[in-house]
This record gives C-alpha cells, structure tokens and sequence, in this order.
C-alpha cells in the first residue's frame, strides 16, 4: 500500500469531483459534518463508480455510510451478482478514535481480488484539515 493518502475536502452537501483516475482504492470517510440523506446517497453512488472498492465509515452517523455504499454497489449491478473484482467491502468505525480507523485501513483493509494500492481519506467537513489528518494516518 501507498504510504502517501490522498487527501479530499468536501464541503457538506457540496460538488463532487473526479476521482476515477485514482481506481481501485480503498476510503476512509471522515464526517465531521451532518449531510442529508439524499447527499449520503449521492456520495455512495460517487465513490462506487469512481473505483472504491473498500470503504471505512468514521464520525457523526457513520454506521449509516456501510448500508449506503453497499446499496449504491447494489445499484452499480441492478441487484444482481457482484462480479468479485468489482464487491466493495465496507466497515463503520463508531466509538473507536479515528487512529483506530486509520490503523485498520492500512493493516486490515484488504480486497481478496484486487490490490488496492491507493487510500484516499475523504473529509466531510465545513473546513479543511488536511495536515492534522494525514499526519494522523501516516503515524497511524
């Protein structure tokens, strides 16, 4: 795995931008901000078709975020089979620091078919913290 994550503010309820070019990659979505459901939804679908393959829920109603990415994977397939180079696992990280979140993307975070060489940390918040957070998964 790349030790260097890519960093991504978005604003709640804001633009989403392209990202395909960084497919396959794994995600650790930190929300730091409430969002509506419709714009959690939007957010599933984004991260599904950009390439997303695993994704790691923490932060305010994160144990939502595992059944929005797995239905927007659902969707991507019309709810039939998954073909397995193209299932995206996720987990939710609630009540654990975000330290623990991070450990478990750069250790645990593994797809069984596909090498996941790209970890993008997705900030949902109203202000960017980039440094603060990337120090954290890289000492993490």
């Amino acid at each position: 795995m790349s030790n260097s994550p890519v960093y991504l503010h978005i604003s709640p309820e804001g633009a989403l931008p392209d990202i395909a070019h960084l497919s396959p990659f794994r995600a650790v979505v930190i929300i730091g901000s409430a969002v509506t459901s419709e714009w959690q939804v939007m957010v599933s679908d984004w991260l599904v078709l950009s390439g997303c393959l695993y994704m790691m829920a923490w932060g305010l109603d994160c144990t939502t975020w595992d059944d929005s990415v797995d239905s927007a994977n659902s969707r991507q397939f019309h709810y039939g089979d998954i073909p397995s180079d193209r299932d995206v696992f996720t987990t939710w990280h609630a009540n654990e620091p975000l330290n623990e979140a991070f450990y478990f993307c750069k250790h645990h975070a593994i797809h069984p078919v596909v090498d996941l060489q790209r970890t993008v940390l997705l900030h949902v918040a109203a202000q960017s913290d980039s440094s603060r957070i990337v120090q954290g998964f890289v000492a993490a």
